[in-house]
Order: structure tokens, then C-alpha cells, then sequence
């Protein structure tokens, strides 16, 4: 596990120095990825119809409900690393 927390630092750090800015969707992903593999699962209430960024964002991470934080953060690594 401490390998894994580690890439996933070391990728939260490049995700700042991408070379372009992905697609809202590849940003979604980020955040929900990062979310699951820092926090777990979603436990936030859902937020009003109002706020569409927030709710889009609640409801990728909430689509990631029971993925195990190490899976996220491979996940995130992989991501993040394709990106670069």
C-alpha cells in the first residue's frame, strides 16, 4: 500500500504540470478518482439540481461506489500518467 500512496502523490503533483487541459469528461474521472482513492466512497449529500458542476462531480465520484481506495489510486496513476 505504500507503494501505491506514493505513485498516487507523486501523480496528484503531475496532474498540475499536464501538458494540455483534458476534456471535461478526462477532468471528471481526475476528480472522481482522486476523490475514491483519497476519501473512498461517497458519503456527501447530493447537491441540488442547481449546482450542475457540483452535481456532475458528486455523481462520478458516487458512480465509484465500492471500488477500494487502492483501485482508485492505481486507477488515478494510470490516468494521470497516460496524460502526461
Amino acid at each position: 500500500m505504500a507503494d501505491i500512496k506514493a505513485a498516487f502523490d507523486k501523480a496528484m503533483a503531475d496532474s498540475k504540470n499536464l501538458s494540455e487541459r483534458p476534456d471535461n469528461a478526462t477532468l471528471l474521472k481526475i476528480y472522481a478518482l482522486y476523490k475514491q482513492g483519497s476519501t473512498g466512497d461517497n458519503t456527501d449529500k447530493k447537491p441540488g439540481f442547481s449546482d450542475m458542476v457540483a452535481r456532475a462531480k458528486w455523481d462520478a465520484w458516487n458512480n465509484l461506489k465500492g471500488t477500494s481506495q487502492e483501485d482508485a489510486m492505481q486507477q488515478y496513476v494510470d490516468l494521470i500518467e497516460s496524460l502526461s
